[in-house]
């Protein structure tokens, strides 16, 4: 017996259905690019060419987050440390020049761990505003440092520039003789943040 094929309906599938399937990859495609798998500068490995620096790093050292810092900034730098090593006081450097990767990074992760770019600004400026990235600005540590910098430092030429941020110093070479500028009291009320 030969068979004669029954022909099938084709069944049609609703734009209500299509919209669903649409409106899913979509989302599917938004939550994959977000995802902390997916590639982006915020998550590219950054190392000390980055100017990411490891313990014990001092303004003497030979590593780029120490030698990409401005000549002034880091002149300044060093013969405040020589006169402090005098008083038993050793700098240390927990941030110097940073790449914009670098940077972006520091911004992305202080997001995440403060909730929002609002917060996050008062603790970590953007590649475009950092001067860090330009090597105008340096992290010293530890307390005895800051310290020692906090009633020295302006004879040198290096002052805090945020109250909440008592490691952080730029070079100020009018401070030499009219003393530190007052403090914001962090970045988001520092006018170069704003750009």
């Amino acid at each position: 017996m030969i068979r004669t094929p029954v022909p099938r309906r084709r069944r049609r599938v609703s734009p209500l259905v299509w919209l669903l399937l649409l409106t899913a990859t979509a989302v599917a495609a938004a939550l994959a690019a977000f995802a902390p798998t997916s590639p982006s500068r915020a998550q590219r490995v950054v190392g000390a060419a980055d100017g990411v620096v490891g313990d014990g790093v001092t303004v003497f050292d030979d590593v780029p987050a120490v030698t990409n810092l401005d000549p002034g900034l880091l002149a300044a730098l060093r013969g405040a440390a020589r006169d402090a090593a005098g008083d038993g006081v050793e700098f240390v450097v927990n941030s110097g020049w940073r790449s914009r990767a670098y940077q972006d990074r520091m911004l992305h992760d202080a997001v995440v761990e403060y909730g929002s770019e609002d917060e996050a600004a008062r603790w970590v400026a953007t590649p475009d505003t950092s001067l860090h990235v330009s090597g105008q600005a340096v992290d010293i540590g530890p307390a005895a440092a800051a310290a020692w910098l906090a009633r020295h430092g302006a004879g040198y030429g290096l002052c805090r520039i945020y109250r909440n941020e008592p490691w952080h110093l730029e070079l100020r070479p009018e401070a030499v003789d009219a003393g530190c500028p007052r403090m914001y009291a962090d970045p988001t009320q520092d006018p170069r943040m704003q750009q």
